[in-house]
């Protein structure tokens, strides 16, 4: 029998709560995730000391209250902080060859025979409610990354800059002494646990920004930024050479942008894996801005089932893609996840008898079994130069990785209409936009008209935590303002993160794609060759069943799966 049910057991029994509250709360529990325990604490139908009692009457074991005793130092010492977090487990004391830990779950003899042949002494177990547990875990051992980055910056203080500029004058940079002072143990450790914990905490990018009082870290986490630290000031220098170094640059060019990547191993949960970041240097008024964005094969989904599709999407979307020629575009503004869907496209395309050659800048990852070249523009290598070469190497599907000019676009559409199936991207609001951008570039209507099966435009918004997902309260008016009916708007549930530690108290966790995908028709055709707007050509692919941004947004509402926030933020009516 599980702990949730003893627990729910020993209550009903102990007449704390009633059988019908004990359903009601099991129902709450299934739909946020939540722990029996903590479903009935939330809807006030128990309090905690109830749960801790009951809970130590039935397993005989002794409750305990962190926040009245204070642990000894050399007791945390004996379990790691990596192991304390992953168990939800606590040392409390120690008495001769016996060990006491807290644990919420006491009867987990499996953690507790792990603790028994980590450290070689014998586990007793007390009981203590996990929510003690995580503020103690986090009051004595903070977390490895805060206490080592403590350290570190203590270390940077404790020594000096020995790069300075003098305001209004010229610089006088002495290489050596920054090259030096970048391989100092504290700014190495520095850029490291930026490193590590970036990719720890899921970050798509890490900005390092210097202003004229402070240097700034912030990591980009599911679409949003947050700040973390600032390093002193006058390591600005050492800390944008060390990266410089490790990405390949020039240290001495403070002038320009420049562009490097790094390749580190990465040791995560027992597994090394390899990681690319792509760095980018640019030139600000008080210093070199660095942002690098981190390339974790792990977080790229190659499944289109797993993007977020409706389902009519996504047959509309396969069905153009299994097509033998033509072209399918993806757009959205930068970071909306287009890259994400375009290699999951090739993905379920690659196949031994079809010849995949893609041209991107830059080649993000690398996938087994496609000819992906790298843009070179100062050599001339641009998009439209690799095309001209594709069409001598046989190929079966083509993939560029933006449209950006007349050049790429002709090339691009010729070989559409030549035999080719080709995927690429544009930069527009909404899919019908992408057939005035195209002419706009001075592509001719027919050409367009003939070539384009299909655009998907796309989002990407934030999932709601399923740890703290909760149900919220919208007043009927504001989700029918949104979009909702007024039945759906009345009986609708609405849900919101209320912010736990497995989502840094955001309230999200993850990101899912909302999509509008258009399907060129015949009556489009006829739209774009009589030169019909963008707002006609979405009225007729409603009208033909075309599922809009903010509809799959409102999908992604009704299933739970984001905040009524998140879509106003990313979609308009």
């Amino acid at each position: 029998m599980a702990v949730d049910d003893k627990i729910g057991e020993a209550l009903v029994k102990e007449q704390k709560i009633t059988a019908d509250q004990l359903k009601a709360a099991l129902h709450h529990q299934k739909t946020t995730g939540l722990k029996l325990g903590n479903a009935l604490v939330k809807l006030g139908y128990a309090t905690e000391d109830d749960i801790l009692d009951a809970l130590s009457r039935r397993f005989s074991v002794p409750a305990v209250n962190l926040k009245a005793n204070e642990v000894d130092q050399g007791v945390l010492k004996l379990i790691p902080y990596k192991i304390a977090k992953k168990y939800e487990i606590l040392p409390v004391s120690r008495s001769g060859a016996t060990l006491t830990i807290a644990m919420a779950d006491p009867t987990n003899v499996a953690v507790i025979d792990d603790i028994k042949f980590l450290t070689g002494y014998n586990v007793e177990p007390v009981l203590a409610s996990d929510k003690q547990i995580r503020e103690s875990i986090q009051k004595y051992y903070g977390t490895s990354y805060d206490m080592q980055m403590k350290q570190v910056m203590e270390q940077l203080k404790g020594q000096e800059g020995n790069i300075e500029v003098a305001e209004g004058q010229a610089e006088e940079i002495d290489l050596a002494a920054l090259a030096k002072e970048s391989e100092d143990a504290p700014v190495i450790k520095f850029v490291n646990l930026i490193l590590s914990e970036g990719l720890e905490r899921g970050a798509s990018d890490i900005h390092v920004e210097p202003y004229e009082q402070v240097l700034r870290v912030r990591f980009r986490i599911d679409g949003v930024l947050y700040e973390t630290l600032h390093p002193p000031l006058e390591f600005k220098f050492a800390i944008a050479s060390r990266i410089k170094i490790l990405s390949r640059l020039d240290i001495a060019e403070r002038r320009l942008p420049q562009d490097g990547r790094i390749r580190i191993r990465v040791n995560s949960k027992g597994m090394i894996k390899e990681v690319d970041i792509r760095t980018s240097v640019v030139p600000t008024i008080h210093g070199e801005k660095i942002v690098m964005r981190l390339l974790d094969k792990e977080n790229l989904r190659l499944d289109l089932t797993q993007l977020g599709f409706e389902k009519e999407s996504q047959q509309a979307f396969e069905s153009a893609i299994l097509s033998p020629f033509g072209m399918v575009l993806v757009t959205g503004p930068t970071g909306s996840g287009k890259t994400n869907t375009l290699y999951s496209a090739v993905n379920r395309l690659n196949q031994a008898d079809v010849n995949i050659m893609t041209v991107e800048d830059p080649v993000e990852f690398n996938i087994p079994g496609i000819n992906q070249i790298q843009v070179k523009d100062a050599i001339g290598l641009n998009f439209a130069a690799a095309l001209r070469a594709f069409l001598r190497q046989d190929p079966n599907i083509i993939m560029v990785g933006e449209v950006r000019d007349f050049e790429t676009a002709e090339i691009a559409i010729k070989a559409a209409l030549t035999g080719h199936l080709v995927l690429s991207t544009l930069h527009t609001n909404d899919a019908p936009s992408s057939i005035s951008r195209l002419m706009n570039m001075g592509i001719e209507p027919f050409l367009v008209s003939t070539s384009l099966l299909l655009v998907c435009a796309q989002r990407l918004v934030r999932r709601t935590c399923k740890h703290c997902k909760a149900e919220v309260s919208v007043p009927p008016k504001a989700l029918v303002d949104i979009g909702f009916s007024p039945d759906e708007a009345t009986a609708i549930k609405v849900y919101k993160g209320k912010g736990c530690e497995s989502c840094n108290m955001t309230g999200y966790r993850g990101r899912v794609g909302l999509f509008e995908v258009m399907m060129v028709s015949d009556d489009i055709r006829e739209l774009i060759l009589s030169g019909a707007s963008a707002l006609e050509i979405k009225e007729k692919a409603i009208e033909q069943g075309m599922i809009t941004l903010r509809k799959s947004g409102l999908s992604k509402i009704r299933e739970g799966v984001t905040s009524v926030e998140e879509v106003l933020r990313e979609t308009v009516r």
